[in-house]
């Protein structure tokens, strides 16, 4: 029987789309790759592939997930297999400069960045900021990893030559302009067979956490320390969420056979949106899904069971 096959490494990230698969009567099949060989003279097993893989895998000591996962990609597209999120999904997942020049190709404006490589570089990017509050992050990122805000290069030397200071895993670091919002929120979108399906307000005023399930967060320079707790949710989906800005961004996912994917932007205080993360191993926030009676995971399981059924020539999910 053909299946549905998961690309990952973090199985805390994927049990809600199995448990979805299962609901549904939908056989798949987990591919764990945080190891693993691959026999280019093989053929891969017939049915669909959908890839979970995720820029931070690192930090779960899974270092070259994204290499492998890379190699498995470009095997299964060369026999002809349904990859969802496939070899150019993973080029964008790990690497942040290549995520902003296809956005910016497509007409989609990105706060100003500047990459570097080597500690004296970082400084020197910096200096094209003087005067205004910029942030550092790392290329391949995930987690919030090296994301920090400054309003001072003499901050930023004191970071860089510093014990704190961590490079990203590839060893580029992004120097980019603080867009200051007029409220504390970014606004995240959602995005499955390559149709928009949602939106999601996510409050800030905490700290920059961004994930829906793996939590993001600047230090203490980006939100001071002792702020009273929002009352109010930290993820809302948008009731009917409209702006043009969603007819650029499908085209951007078509143009680069990206399925599904998270993007998320923010407005400066004149009400411009400034695009910086495409996320191709998205989640879902399950409180803010159920508050608005939509499940995208549920949403997911469907698309690929639809896409499974294409493959196998009749009807597989379950009506029960």
């Amino acid at each position: 029987m053909k299946k549905i096959h998961i690309i990952h490494e973090n199985s805390e990230w994927t049990v809600h789309l199995t448990r979805r698969l299962e609901e549904l009567g939908l056989p798949y099949e987990e591919w764990f790759l945080d190891q693993g060989l691959v026999d280019l003279a093989s053929a891969p097993p017939e049915g669909v592939f959908y890839n979970r893989m995720s820029a931070s895998s690192h930090t779960r000591g899974h270092r070259y997930a994204p290499e492998l996962t890379g190699v498995v990609l470009s095997w299964l597209e060369h026999h002809g297999r349904k990859v969802f999120n496939g070899s150019r999904a993973i080029q964008l997942e790990v690497n942040k400069v290549y995520q902003y020049v296809t956005l910016n190709q497509h007409g989609v404006q990105t706060p100003k960045t500047i990459a570097a490589v080597g500690k004296e570089q970082i400084v020197k990017a910096a200096e094209q900021f003087l005067g205004k509050p910029f942030i550092t992050k790392h290329n391949r990122a995930g987690k919030g990893l090296g994301v920090r805000l400054f309003y001072s290069l003499e901050g930023l030397k004191d970071y860089v030559f510093g014990p704190e200071f961590e490079d990203s895993v590839d060893g580029i670091t992004l120097i980019q302009e603080y867009i200051q919002a007029p409220e504390p929120f970014i606004t995240r979108c959602e995005f499955i067979g390559g149709k928009f399906l949602y939106a999601v307000r996510v409050d800030t005023s905490e700290g920059f956490e961004l994930c829906p399930a793996d939590a993001c967060q600047i230090g203490d320079l980006f939100c001071p320390a002792g702020e009273e707790a929002p009352q109010k949710p930290k993820f809302q989906v948008i009731e009917n969420f409209q702006d043009p800005i969603i007819q650029k961004y499908e085209e951007v996912l078509a143009a680069n056979k990206i399925q599904i994917a998270g993007i998320e932007f923010i407005r400066n205080q004149a009400g411009e949106i400034f695009t910086y993360d495409i996320n191709t191993n998205t989640n879902y926030n399950s409180d803010a899904e159920a508050a608005a009676g939509t499940y995208a995971m549920l949403e997911l399981a469907k698309f690929l069971g639809k896409e499974l059924e294409k493959v196998e020539g009749e009807s597989i999910i379950s009506t029960k």
